[in-house]
């Protein structure tokens, strides 16, 4: 029990601290620091999150497991179907998002400006069009389609899944103060993390 609940502090120590990171007061504080490397702050935090990660999956990986569900092949069927799915919301996601400004090389780019986001855009083209946060429900797939069902991952599906649920929440108010009444509208015609099968004809790219 007290390993599970080592790590159980772990991954939310893991996941306060790359919220906290992420907060835009914090960033402010961070980037007006940093002074003309303000401009590198999503690439750090991207290089922090991930050097942070690794010692603790290293962790993870090093305890003694229990299995919970035997891989039984109905239990490998969903699972693929999870991870094909999951993969799938990255991918379509990635097609619409801009990835040069998420990985922060937009904002290295900008040797006159602080580092700051870009002003937020709103498109509802690909997969916006039939679900609004792709990678937040990909990402909730992908954990519960890979690896074992043993009490170690059940507790890490169980803190990641909460974690990007709160996650996608407070991404809703974030783009309901920036984006006001259009993302208010394409919300009532958009699920938020179930993909809906036949576009509406009230969306628009």
């Amino acid at each position: 029990m007290w390993p599970l609940t080592v790590l159980a502090l772990l991954w939310t120590g893991w996941c306060a601290l790359h919220s906290l990171l992420i907060d835009r007061r914090v960033q402010a504080v961070f980037r007006k620091a940093l002074g003309r490397f303000g401009r590198a702050y999503r690439l750090l935090y991207i290089l922090i999150s991930a050097l942070t990660l690794l010692p603790l999956l290293w962790y993870q990986w090093s305890l003694p497991q229990r299995v919970i569900l035997p891989a039984h092949p109905a239990l490998r069927l969903v699972q693929a179907v999870l991870l094909v799915y999951g993969l799938l919301m990255f991918y379509l996601g990635a097609r619409v998002y801009d990835l040069r400004t998420f990985l922060g090389i937009t904002q290295w780019r900008d040797r006159k400006g602080t580092g700051s986001r870009p002003p937020l855009s709103f498109h509802t083209n690909g997969i916006l069009a039939r679900i609004r946060h792709p990678w937040y429900s990909g990402g909730i797939a992908v954990i519960w389609g890979f690896g074992a069902i043993t009490d170690v991952f059940l507790l890490t599906r169980v803190l990641l899944t909460a974690y990007l649920l709160i996650g996608t929440l407070l991404e809703e108010q974030r783009l309901l103060a920036e984006l006001g009444e259009p993302y208010r509208a394409y919300r009532r015609t958009v699920p938020m993390l179930f993909p809906r099968l036949h576009r509406r004809t009230g969306v628009r790219p």
